[in-house]
């Protein structure tokens, strides 16, 4: 469910935006890492913390936002990768002391009256509330004016500006929206695991959303959410039995390219629609 908000928030920025991004990971490990240095640090309250990281991830993708929405194609997705490479490296060594390397260090929140992350049902009750209120709030904005708009710069961002809109401040604010709920899934993250160490922000792992944002269906919620539980089923339990599963997601990749441009769920879209649309044909004819 983690992975599913990690989706969704890329898929904002990629599926109805049309931005690559190789450097989501940034904002997922930035609200990892903020959370948690909150509670070793400062306070072991767990609201707190997570309003504390998600704010941390918000205010880096305001700044960064600024220069990487300027961007566009491939230039948009290395600029977005360089400033995951800085983000990793600033935790792994100049942040050492901090943030414990390459080591990590444990996340141990405190019992909010019934809210106690260490039991797993209330850990996995505030995941799955977590998971449908992203998906309430993103299914609201895209379906929105400002839905058709984001849409509309990714088909065609000349036209849009001609229509009087002012298309830099709609790009900055869904990367702004994209950054703030990947550091939502770091935060949860970090609270699931009682652990924060660099691979929250190891930049290999923005190959893993990407794959689940095609898998599922770029430009769609459901997509995002059906990709994201395909992916995790395949990196989790296809990896105990062998040993470089990573390469059945090539050729995952490779038939989705062919036969399944739309993903799974566009896949499953087409096939009721075309079988309602029959079912309609044949009653008219009747």
């Amino acid at each position: 469910m983690i992975f599913c908000i990690f989706a969704m928030s890329f898929d904002l920025l990629y599926g109805y935006m049309g931005r690559l991004s190789f450097g989501h990971m940034l904002y997922l490990g930035t609200g990892a890492y903020c959370c948690g240095l909150f509670i070793k640090y400062f306070n072991g309250n767990p609201l707190l913390a997570i309003l504390v990281g998600i704010l941390s991830a918000a205010i880096l993708a305001t700044i960064l936002g600024f220069i990487t929405i300027r961007a566009t194609g491939a230039c948009f997705a290395l600029i977005n990768l360089a400033f995951n490479h800085i983000g990793f490296f600033l935790v792994l060594s100049p942040l050492r002391n901090i943030t414990r390397g390459e080591d990590g260090f444990g996340v141990m929140a405190s019992r909010l009256g019934f809210l106690n992350f260490s039991y797993r049902p209330i850990m996995f009750g505030f995941v799955f509330l977590s998971m449908l209120a992203t998906y309430y709030l993103l299914r609201r904005l895209t379906s929105s004016p400002y839905g058709i708009l984001i849409r509309s710069i990714k088909e065609d961002e000349t036209r849009v500006k001609f229509l009087g809109y002012n298309t830099f401040f709609y790009k900055w604010l869904t990367f702004v929206l994209a950054g703030s709920i990947a550091g939502l899934a770091g935060v949860l993250t970090a609270l699931n695991y009682n652990y924060v160490n660099p691979n929250a922000m190891d930049v290999h792992a923005n190959v893993g959303v990407v794959f689940a944002c095609l898998i599922g269906g770029a430009g769609n919620l459901y997509g995002a959410i059906l990709g994201g539980i395909i992916y995790m089923l395949v990196s989790n339990f296809l990896a105990i039995y062998i040993y470089r599963w990573e390469m059945f997601l090539g050729f995952i990749l490779l038939i989705i390219v062919f036969r399944f441009r739309t993903g799974v769920w566009g896949y499953i879209q087409r096939i009721t629609g075309y079988k309602l649309l029959s079912g309609l044909i044949k009653k008219e004819v009747i």
